[in-house]
């Protein structure tokens, strides 16, 4: 038991680390492409305010809230296979 906290353990800083990373690029990716919209269309306002509009629109999209996967798809596969090599 305590070889399977341990081991949660360290996968949960990993995968923390490896959410924070994948979140970082894809809100970057973002930005750019907001950028690059703006530069071509020239739309209404700052380049600033339209980025940041977006940005804003970005934090409530479902491409943000899959990020979460990062934690729950492994947890799942460990979970499963430990059921799987103790109890069936």
């Amino acid at each position: 038991m305590l070889a399977l906290l341990r081991l949660l353990g360290i996968g949960f800083v990993v995968l923390t680390v490896i959410y924070a990373a994948l979140s970082l690029w894809s809100r970057r990716v973002r930005r750019r492409k907001l950028e690059a919209e703006w530069d071509e269309a020239q739309g209404p306002g700052g380049r600033a305010a339209f980025v940041e509009a977006g940005l804003a629109e970005y934090d409530q999209s479902l491409r943000r809230k899959l990020i979460l996967g990062v934690y729950v798809v492994p947890l799942c596969l460990i979970g499963l296979i430990v059921y799987l090599t103790n109890f069936h």
